[in-house]
């Protein structure tokens, strides 16, 4: 995080929203700096937003909002599903999307696959308020390994996928996570009833490219997918999410079924995530309607990098 050259930089964190926007953050304190074979983190305290996990230069969570992001991935498809109980969780080394995986008191089974050990260690020793302990629960399983590969190997089949890996840039760990060949294996993991979930980036007006993409190329694979969005502070951004099924349409749910869902199923109350959030989330605003009807691109292996 320091700056030989430039002492005073070593007091900010450059984050990078897209190549014409950075955020700058005051540091209190650098926690950890480190490198691992797959990408370099950081866990500093921030003025702005607190403790925040910052993996190649990038926010990746915050202690102040970290709870809108991780509810927004997991609930709505969770609380669609009938009844979840074998879950893959693919990515998520600070452990908060495992924590609300299993706040679901139908769970059997968590399974958690992420490449780079390193990051999950150094999340479950600095960064306790986000895992919450999710990684000793005795329904958890830990996998470190590339989750493509695990999905290609496994003989299991899951309720529901969530996937809440990094932006598929070049030469990064979650570049072949994101195509056409990638959802056809989760499609063939999943039980008749299931469901992915997936971080699907920017919504806002950074980078819709990426997000429509994500979405275009789900629809070229399963029959119901659902794109939605809420805003993250520490992200400067509206931030996008879509849900995948052959059956289930988590948009139909009403806010009063899916506050009624919350309180029969899930072990502690939520911050962010009700019936009205899940309403306005999965209502998306005229222009990003457009923007995803007139785009065609599709991710495939051939073709998986990302503009940014």
């Amino acid at each position: 995080m320091s700056n030989p050259d430039n002492p005073d930089k070593s007091k900010w964190l450059h984050d990078e929203v897209s190549p014409d926007l950075i955020q700058l953050h005051s540091i209190k304190r650098v926690i950890y700096s480190g490198q691992t074979e797959f990408q370099s983190i950081d866990i500093v305290d921030t003025g702005s937003f607190g403790v925040c996990l910052v993996l190649d230069g990038k926010i990746q969570s915050s202690e102040a909002d970290e709870f809108i992001y991780h509810e927004a991935l997991v609930h709505p498809a969770m609380l669609s599903h009938p009844h979840p109980e074998t879950i893959l969780v693919a990515g998520g080394g600070e452990g908060a999307t495992l924590r609300e995986v299993l706040a679901h008191n139908t769970v059997k089974k968590a399974v958690m696959v992420d490449i780079d050990r390193q990051v999950i260690d150094v999340c479950r020793r600095f960064l306790s308020s986000f895992h919450q302990d999710s990684f000793d629960d005795s329904r958890a399983a830990l996998h470190f390994t590339d989750a493509r590969r695990y999905v290609q190997e496994t003989n299991d089949r899951f309720d529901v996928v969530i996937i809440d890996l990094v932006e598929p840039l070049e030469a990064g760990p979650a570049c072949l996570l994101y195509t056409q060949e990638f959802y056809q294996l989760l499609r063939e993991r999943l039980n008749p009833e299931g469901i992915v979930s997936i971080q699907s980036g920017a919504s806002g007006w950074t980078n819709l490219e990426n997000f429509t993409a994500i979405i275009n190329t789900l629809k070229s694979v399963f029959s119901v997918v659902c794109p939605y969005q809420v805003y993250v502070p520490s992200f400067v951004d509206l931030w996008g999410f879509s849900t995948a099924s052959q059956r289930i349409d988590p948009a139909k749910l009403s806010p009063k079924e899916v506050d009624r869902r919350i309180s029969t199923r899930l072990s502690r109350k939520l911050k962010s995530y009700d019936g009205l959030t899940h309403q306005a989330s999965f209502t998306l605003p005229k222009h990003l309607r457009h923007q995803l009807a007139r785009t065609k691109r599709i991710i495939t292996d051939k073709k998986p990098i990302f503009t940014y």
